[in-house]
């Protein structure tokens, strides 16, 4: 080591110079040490997707009852080939050649109320975190695998974000317990 002040050799583990009485600091090295960049903080799985998940499900509700309205509006077309009074879909058509087409209406209309109320509500139990809206979900979801195509898709979905375990415990911490 050297003296920063007068340039005298100085002996290791010396903390003052004995020719000019200086402070004597360790040597630091030639190259600059960079610091490390910060880690990118990893959002965990429910948090990133929860708020995606809850608006896809109140779009699917809305999109089972538009869905569930113009299929009894084709269905009513095609099987009746008019359309008869303002009393449809519940209206009586007795004596018409298609009667067992008339009790499929109100099946229609009740299968496509409850779907679309089940998805509406999945949808507002994960926006506004309820802590049964995981456990909602996940069987909502799994029912709606067998609706092709769009129902399959948000099934898989809610499957990958909130079925496993640790998922289950992300979501009960920041569940709103109020």
């Amino acid at each position: 080591m050297v003296c920063q002040a007068c340039g005298s050799p100085v002996v290791d583990g010396v903390h003052f110079c004995a020719k000019c009485g200086a402070q004597v600091a360790a040597a630091q090295p030639m190259y600059a040490a960079y610091p490390q960049p910060p880690m990118p903080i990893a959002v965990p799985r429910v948090q990133r997707n929860l708020q995606t998940l809850g608006v896809l499900w109140c779009v699917f509700g809305a999109y089972r009852i538009i869905g569930g309205l113009m299929g009894m509006f084709f269905l009513r077309a095609f099987a009746f080939r008019n359309f008869g009074g303002f009393d449809w879909p519940f209206n009586n058509h007795s004596g018409l050649e298609h009667s067992w087409m008339t009790a499929l209406f109100p099946l229609i209309a009740a299968y496509t109320v409850v779907m679309a109320a089940l998805a509406v509500l999945v949808g507002y139990s994960l926006l506004t975190r309820r802590p049964w809206g995981r456990t909602f979900a996940i069987v909502v979801g799994i029912l709606t695998l067998l609706k092709p195509l769009f129902g399959t898709a948000l099934g898989i979905y809610t499957l990958w974000v909130l079925a496993p375990g640790a998922s289950g415990l992300e979501y009960d911490a920041i569940a709103d317990r109020t």
